[in-house]
């Protein structure tokens, strides 16, 4: 019990968090090769799902540049100036840092529901959503605004009293454990498995644009937040992937701003503030109707 409550130096976060990311890269790229393998030997392997794979890590690409930078300090600052108004100073230890993975998992389940919920969240990720297949490279399909939105979600656990470098890395344990949940290969796991975790299956009900399956299994680690809060739903009938209006495109610039795009022209075209507004927050279908998934 005593090493559960031990300090742990903040520089063993940082090579962690170093390690986690080179660790699920190379583990990531060796299964997306045996996903290749797969649909060759399904005869699915097609130049269209090539070059959709292609597109996938293009927009991650994209999402780097515009975001890294600038929301890499954005983060930081905004957590480590929030930080002296902590309720409590929640020190660095074993049992904080699998309280503060918990919390964030919950916050991510609020913030992922979030950006399907608000129209101005969703014309952002909703690039994530429009590939019409479902393999590894779909982990790294993101929309130009993705990394804002967490911020808003994550920040009440540094108000809290967590480190803003735990609440960072937290953040960013819940996002690498999903990248493997972006597959087809893997089925249903064991029923105890599937009752607790996001498991593949469940992440599959969550890219379908079947209408019993949009906008439900929002979980990142734990699939009890869904059970919780009447979002859940099992995999039953075949999954239909990507949006409910398909985009029917590889053009990485079409894909990855596709959706600003769409909100953009839902803005420019109200007739009032309150047409504005409604563009902005109102739930998708609400202001554009069958262009969500």
């Amino acid at each position: 019990m005593e090493r559960l409550l031990s300090n742990i130096p903040l520089e063993h976060l940082e090579r962690w968090e170093n390690s986690i990311g080179t660790i699920f890269f190379v583990v990531a790229l060796g299964l997306l090769v045996l996903e290749g393998v797969r649909y060759a030997f399904r005869r699915e392997l097609t130049w269209r799902l090539v070059g959709d794979s292609l597109t996938n890590y293009l927009t991650f690409g994209f999402f780097i540049v515009l975001n890294y930078g600038l929301l890499g300090l954005l983060y930081l600052g905004t957590y480590f100036a929030a930080a002296p108004f902590a309720l409590f100073d929640i020190p660095t230890t074993w049992v904080s840092l699998l309280a503060c993975l918990v919390l964030a998992d919950f916050a991510y389940y609020w913030e992922h529901r979030f950006t399907h919920r608000v129209n101005a969240a969703w014309a952002t990720h909703s690039v994530h959503h429009s590939s019409p297949y479902f393999n590894l490279s779909v982990a790294n399909r993101f929309g130009p605004m993705d990394g804002i939105w967490p911020i808003f979600f994550h920040l009440p656990l540094v108000l809290l009293g967590f480190d803003p470098l735990l609440v960072l890395f937290c953040e960013i344990v819940v996002l690498q454990y999903q990248t493997f949940l972006h597959t087809e290969a893997i089925g249903k796991l064991p029923r105890l498995i599937e009752a607790v975790f996001n498991t593949p299956s469940h992440h599959r009900v969550h890219h379908g644009a079947n209408p019993e399956y949009i906008d439900r299994n929002y979980a990142g680690i734990l699939i009890v937040w869904d059970r919780l809060f009447g979002t859940f739903a099992e995999e039953r009938a075949t999954v239909r992937y990507g949006l409910t209006a398909p985009i029917d495109t590889v053009n990485p610039f079409r894909v990855f701003f596709g959706g600003l795009a769409r909100l953009g022209s839902a803005v420019l075209g109200a007739k009032s503030l309150r047409g504005v507004t409604h563009a902005l927050v109102a739930p998708p279908e609400a202001v554009v109707v069958d262009e969500r998934g």
